[in-house]
């Protein structure tokens, strides 16, 4: 569950507030090894009403979405054999539940978006870094944003990946991903052969 987290950070915050349920989609960082089962660090922009208005009494959702796929059930042996097939929708996903605290200390919302910052910019031949920006113009940005902190004290995951197939059903619907042969469905038939993220 924490390697989907870390390759799929972009999450949807669900809290409570006063008015009912209230969704934002922002980027997390996992610390795996603070906590029960790992702790969550994001921001909220200061103008987002989300932070002013949620209810600490009430556990936070964070959602992080893995790959998921269309199944046709033109792939499946059966449809020609009895013809008793549905089309389905494989995916993986991940719930982490948690009380929220939020953090205005400016030296913590650096070190957040330090972190932030270099997990995503790893990747490239470059890096960015937070202090290749103006000490003052970074200072400015940080009065704009709210901290984030949840504490994972449940977490939740589920890959539905053709796992209830028989073996001939699940060659049939990786033979027919492949064929697709789009990045989504490549990453599909990887999970229904039992590759994790």
């Amino acid at each position: 569950m924490h390697a989907l987290i870390e390759s799929q950070p972009f999450a949807t915050l669900v809290t409570m507030s006063n008015s009912g349920l209230f969704a934002s989609h922002l980027p997390m960082v996992l610390a795996p090894s603070e906590g029960i089962y790992g702790t969550l660090r994001g921001h909220l922009s200061r103008a987002n009403n989300q932070w002013r208005d949620l209810s600490p009494s009430v556990e936070a959702l964070a959602i992080f979405s893995g790959d998921h796929h269309y199944i046709s059930p033109n792939w499946y042996p059966e449809k020609t054999e009895d013809g008793k097939v549905v089309p389905t929708w494989n995916y993986a996903v991940v719930h982490a539940y948690g009380p929220i605290r939020i953090i205005e200390d400016p030296a913590w919302l650096l070190s957040h978006l330090t972190a932030l910052t270099t997990q995503h910019e790893a990747p490239s031949p470059s890096p960015w870094h937070v202090s290749d920006a103006p000490a003052d113009y970074i200072s400015s940005q940080i009065k704009g944003i709210v901290g984030i902190e949840l504490p994972i004290s449940r977490i939740e995951g589920k890959w539905k990946v053709s796992q209830n197939k028989s073996e001939r059903t699940r060659l049939a619907v990786e033979q027919g991903l492949e064929d697709l042969h789009t990045p989504e469905a490549l990453a599909m038939r990887d999970l229904v052969r039992g590759k994790r993220p």
